[in-house]
C-alpha cells in the first residue's frame, strides 16, 4: 500500500479534502500517545485501517473505550469502515470476518426506510454507489443502535450508534484513482479467492453521492455547536 500513499496521500489526507477542513486535529492511536479528552473536540472521524478489529490489540481496545465515552457525552462520532466496526464493538456489539467473504471496488448501497429521518443519510437516493475494500464487518448490532444500510454482501452497511453517532463500512473519502488502486495493489490475492480484478475494474463509477456523507457530518457538528 505504500505506492497508494506515495501517489494519492493517505486516509487522513483523503478525509481532510471531503470533509473541507484542512487543519484537521490528527491522532496517531497506534503510537498509543495520550487520547484527547473528548469534551475539548467538536467531532470525530475514525478512519479505516489495515488492522482488524477483532484481533483486538491493545491500541484498538483502548481507542474502543474512549470513543465509547465519547459517544456517551453526545460528541458527533463518525466512523469509516474500520471505525465503523470498532463503534459497533466499543457499544456492545459484535464485528469479525464476514461470512460472504471480501467485498471490494464499487458497489451498490441501498437505505432501509427509516433512513428517510436520519439526518445523516436522508438527502441520499433509495440506492447509491459507493466504494469499499474490507473483509471484516459489524456482525451483530449494539443496543439501540439502528440499521440504516445495507450492501449485497453486508447487512450492516451503515448504522446509527446514537443520536450523534454513525458508522459506515464503505469509504466515502475514496477517489476513483484510489479505488483503482487498491484493487491493483491486492490483484492477486483477489485471484486466489476467487474474484477477479479486471471485472472489479471495469465495474469502477464514481460516488459524489457517498462522498457527500462527509460534508453533511461537518454540518452536523456545526449545527449542535
Amino acid at each position: 500500500m505504500n505506492r497508494i500513499k506515495s501517489q494519492h496521500g493517505d486516509f487522513e489526507d483523503w478525509f481532510a479534502l471531503g470533509l473541507g477542513v484542512p487543519n484537521l486535529f490528527r491522532i496517531d492511536v497506534f503510537k498509543s500517545l495520550p487520547l484527547p479528552s473528548a469534551e475539548n473536540l467538536a467531532g470525530i472521524v475514525i478512519t479505516g485501517s489495515p488492522a482488524m478489529v477483532s484481533s483486538r490489540e491493545d491500541w484498538s481496545e483502548r481507542t474502543a473505550d474512549w470513543l465509547a465515552l465519547a459517544v456517551q457525552k453526545d460528541i458527533p462520532v463518525l466512523g469509516v469502515c474500520y471505525g465503523h466496526q470498532l463503534l459497533a464493538h466499543a457499544l456492545g456489539g459484535c464485528a469479525g470476518p464476514n461470512p460472504a467473504g471480501r467485498q471490494i471496488g464499487t458497489v451498490t448501497a441501498k437505505l432501509v426506510n427509516r433512513s428517510s429521518n436520519d439526518r445523516l443519510l436522508r438527502h441520499l437516493p433509495h440506492t447509491f454507489p459507493v466504494q469499499t475494500s474490507h473483509s471484516e464487518v459489524v456482525l451483530e448490532l449494539p443496543p439501540g443502535a439502528e440499521r440504516l444500510a445495507t450492501s449485497p454482501l453486508d447487512e450492516n452497511f451503515a448504522i446509527r450508534f446514537a443520536e450523534n453517532a454513525w458508522g459506515v463500512q464503505f469509504h466515502p473519502e475514496f477517489s476513483r484513482p484510489v479505488m483503482s488502486e487498491y484493487i491493483n495493489c491486492r490483484s492477486k490475492a483477489l485471484l486466489k479467492e476467487g474474484l477477479d480484478p479486471e471485472q472489479l475494474l471495469r465495474q469502477i463509477t464514481d460516488t459524489s453521492e457517498a462522498k457527500s456523507v462527509l460534508s453533511t457530518f461537518v454540518n452536523l457538528i456545526r449545527v449542535k455547536g
